[in-house]
């Protein structure tokens, strides 16, 4: 099982651009001419409202490439060692910026490509202003991965059923929802989800929705496999 031991966003934020070693220049983007490509540990860039990372944040790495043609079209070609531990997010970002209570309305969504083997989950990181919570929402999951913390049931909400855990990383608190079937492709409707949050458990109050994310949670992608966000969407109003 995978346990998140620090925040990806900080740490990608935060943390010094270390080497990661000769083995990250041997990755490479897809065939096609890429908009934008980085193999660096801490890549990122801004295309059309979104900033993208590569954001390999996990120790015991290997390497791992990302390319874009737009905000939402985008991918990685990754390959981590078959072990335990997160090693990246590579992700898009959209900045939303306003209170629950004055959102009205926020949807996202997404189509991808993924592989069938390796050990990583599909999943959208969802950040209050402060970073003192964190909604994990896993549209679909492949391997020995699994969310933190403990189960606190099922419920449908926004689109889609999940299982809800609920723990804290040491960081921050972490409430993860985990999607009962596998999907590829699919529209989320995250308002309600964050409005369950705070109006049914009372998990936190009228916070700040600052950063949507959107990718791929690798644990491990031996031999290199290959991510990609065909596209992407997040609105808010």
């Amino acid at each position: 099982m995978a346990t998140r031991t620090r925040s990806r966003l900080c740490t990608a934020l935060l943390a010094p651009a270390l080497a990661l070693g000769a083995t990250v220049a041997l990755a490479s983007a897809p065939a096609q001419a890429a908009v934008w490509n980085s193999c660096d540990q801490w890549g990122n860039t801004t295309l059309n409202g979104y900033t993208l990372y590569n954001n390999i944040w996990g120790s015991g790495a290997g390497s791992q490439c990302i390319w874009a043609n737009s905000g939402t079209n985008w991918g990685v070609s990754a390959n981590h060692p078959n072990t335990g531990g997160i090693k990246s997010y590579p992700n898009a970002k959209k900045v939303v910026n306003k209170s629950i209570t004055s959102l009205a309305s926020l949807t996202s969504s997404y189509n991808v490509t993924v592989p069938s083997s390796g050990a990583y989950n599909t999943s959208y990181d969802i950040w209050d202003t402060g970073y003192k919570y964190e909604i994990m929402l896993w549209v679909n999951k492949t391997g020995a991965v699994g969310p933190l913390g403990s189960s606190q049931g099922s419920l449908t909400l926004g689109g889609s059923t999940w299982t809800v855990y609920k723990g804290n990383n040491g960081s921050n608190d972490v409430f993860s929802f985990i999607r009962s079937s596998n999907s590829g492709s699919g529209t989320v409707d995250i308002l309600p989800i964050l409005k369950w949050i705070k109006n049914t458990k009372g998990w936190f109050g009228n916070v700040t929705i600052g950063d949507v994310q959107f990718g791929f949670e690798i644990t491990s992608s031996s031999g290199g496999l290959n991510f990609t966000t065909n596209s992407l969407t997040v609105s808010s109003s």
